[in-house]
């Protein structure tokens, strides 16, 4: 009779015990499907990011991301249709954050010299603590795509318009050209931000943002003020 007792003890304890993990588990798994929807997308495009800048868009694999967000193949499909529209996705986010950097400084102060010190800053705070997203822009195996050369040429274009509408205001040069000089500036500015990164150069990026900004500013002050004599 206690043995009998004991045998029922012990087997309604497993039992409780393996529906307790059970229902832990289902209740994790739950709450992990409940993440917002935009909550989960911000981790496919992080995960993407990575995985697109460390093997190139041909070699990477939607297993791997979807791998790499813990998520399964399928929910990565619900919220992007193929490779190429998470590619695009993930160029248009980081698009949009350096096109936002850029205007954020150039519309920061009303001294010019300051225009182009905030502005070499914003580029190149962006690529050190963006560099897997700088790499991305710039650097992409998929960059004679058209979609995508579509959006690297909008980015430029922001870019420089947001330049070019304070010399053309402030020079009163055409707008034609003022926006020649501002396509040029954001060149030099990703170029040389580009080589200081790909290089890991020994300069500092305060010591690389003053180079550049000197360089800068020395050529575009060269353009007189509308009504200066």
């Amino acid at each position: 009779m206690v043995l009998t007792c004991n045998r029922s003890f012990i087997i309604t304890s497993i039992t409780s015990t393996i529906w307790t993990m059970t229902t832990l588990d289902t209740n994790a798994k739950g709450d992990k499907a409940r993440l917002p929807r935009d909550e989960r997308r911000a981790i496919l495009l992080n995960a993407a990011l990575e995985v697109f800048t460390a093997a190139g868009y041909h070699s990477a694999a939607m297993d791997e991301i979807a791998d790499r967000a813990n998520v399964s193949k399928p929910v990565l499909y619900q919220h992007f249709p193929s490779k190429l529209d998470l590619y695009l996705a993930v160029l248009d986010l980081h698009i949009d954050s350096l096109v936002f950097e850029l205007q954020k400084a150039i519309s920061s102060t009303p001294d010019n010299s300051m225009r182009v010190h905030a502005t070499v800053v914003a580029y190149f705070a962006f690529i050190e603590n963006e560099g897997e997203a700088f790499r991305l822009l710039f650097e992409s195996d998929m960059n004679v795509e058209p979609q995508v050369r579509e959006r690297l040429n909008r980015m430029t274009y922001d870019c420089a318009a947001a330049v070019s509408a304070i010399i053309s205001n402030d020079t009163g040069l055409p707008q034609e050209v003022a926006m020649l000089l501002g396509v040029g500036l954001i060149g030099y500015t990703q170029v040389t931000a580009r080589h200081w990164l790909d290089r890991d150069s020994k300069l500092t990026r305060q010591q690389a943002v003053e180079l550049v900004e000197n360089l800068m500013w020395r050529g575009i002050s060269g353009f007189p003020l509308s009504g200066s004599q």
